[in-house]
């Protein structure tokens, strides 16, 4: 019989590596550090895209085994606003992405996730680290620097559904505002590339952008913090062992979607093992082309200046969205030319210089005390 396979970190990466195992026969030891799951989110509103790629993002997460035990309200229509706050409805033959919940309640993706592989006869151990690895280990512990923070709200409202974006550097640098309403429950962050030490700042412009231009009115409101982690890694193998996730650096670099990357590659990590392939060719074949085309994507947006990326953003907000930003991830000649630039910039680093640690507030918290 086979010895047991240990899966570091429950987030969305070793969750789906812990359940494609236990579903493959393999005996599954599953640790996390924090004590419960889902400890790094707030029950905050996030989308898992489903622009990227031809095939619905769940039905893949239903190919590989998973089953959609979570909450997954599909978002074909928006509200876009551009640098000007001119109003743009934005719409998508399919779902442009997901709502999913990010934490430990019932409904929340996290807890989905968990009780599935629980199910399937996975050990779960919270609050333990692991130090060493020993025989097959998969590596999905999570972020490991801050290149990307969303700061916000979650809350309470009397307001209607709702899936909204802001595209101005005045609430968000390089980045973009949102609020999302469902059922009662709301999120609103700024989603920032840059400007990370005023942070509080744009989160308050962007509460006060969104009370002006839909109203808002938040109850009960709570303060939350998430950061990501991007880089293009040479290899997801470390000690011979697959890296998942955004340990491995796995993430959008554009839009910080980063979600459906981190289960697709703990599924293929598992997939790695269960088959005794290369995880290299794996990753490399199904999550590379769409990495390579989304760092091409952010060098654009960041050397075309406001202007430009005004002008960019009030196109993607016209008519059929999502088959626009399903061109922009698509393999095409420009990508291949400008990606050796494009590289170059990210191995420079995203991370934020004008963050200088000294009088900090920030709950992105690439030094001090994780949140």
């Amino acid at each position: 019989m086979s010895a047991a396979v240990t899966v570091v970190g429950a987030g969305p990466a070793g969750l789906a590596a812990a359940i494609v195992l236990a579903k493959g026969g393999r005996d599954v030891e599953l640790h996390e550090w924090h004590r419960h799951v889902g400890a790094r989110f707030h029950g905050d509103f996030q989308g898992l895209e489903n622009w990227s790629c031809d095939e619905d993002t769940l039905c893949e997460l239903q190919s590989w085994g998973i089953d959609i035990n979570f909450l997954a309200h599909p978002v074909r229509t928006g509200t876009g606003f551009d640098a000007r706050g001119r109003r743009h409805e934005i719409s998508a033959r399919r779902p442009l992405y997901y709502l999913v919940e990010r934490g430990g309640s019932v409904q929340s993706l996290e807890y989905g996730l968990l009780k599935q592989a629980e199910a399937l006869g996975v050990r779960v151990h919270f609050g333990s680290r692991v130090r060493e690895t020993e025989g097959e280990t998969i590596l999905a512990g999570g972020p490991r620097k801050a290149d990307i923070i969303a700061s916000g709200y979650v809350f309470e409202t009397e307001c209607e559904d709702g899936a909204y974006i802001a595209f101005d550097d005045r609430l968000a640098p390089r980045g973009y505002a949102y609020l999302l309403v469902h059922q009662g429950r709301g999120t609103i962050a700024a989603c920032l590339f840059s400007g990370f030490k005023r942070q509080q700042e744009f989160v308050e412009r962007t509460c006060d952008f969104f009370r002006e231009k839909v109203g808002l009115v938040m109850r009960n409101e709570q303060a939350f913090g998430g950061y990501g982690n991007l880089r293009l890694p040479r290899s997801a193998v470390q000690g011979r062992h697959p890296v998942a996730g955004e340990h491995a650096g796995f993430q959008d670099a554009l839009a910080g979607f980063g979600l459906r990357y981190s289960i697709t590659s703990g599924a293929l990590a598992a997939q790695s093992i269960l088959e005794n392939r290369s995880y290299e060719q794996l990753w490399r074949r199904l999550l590379l082309p769409r990495m390579k085309a989304g760092i091409v994507n952010r060098f654009v947006f960041n050397s075309i200046g406001t202007t430009g990326r005004h002008w960019v953003t009030a196109k993607l907000m016209q008519a059929n969205t999502g088959e626009r930003l399903h061109k922009l991830y698509a393999a095409s000649s420009l990508h291949a030319m400008l990606f050796p630039a494009a590289e170059r910039r990210l191995r420079r680093g995203l991370h934020d210089p004008s963050c200088d640690h000294q009088d900090c507030t920030c709950v992105w918290c690439e030094h001090g005390t994780a949140f």
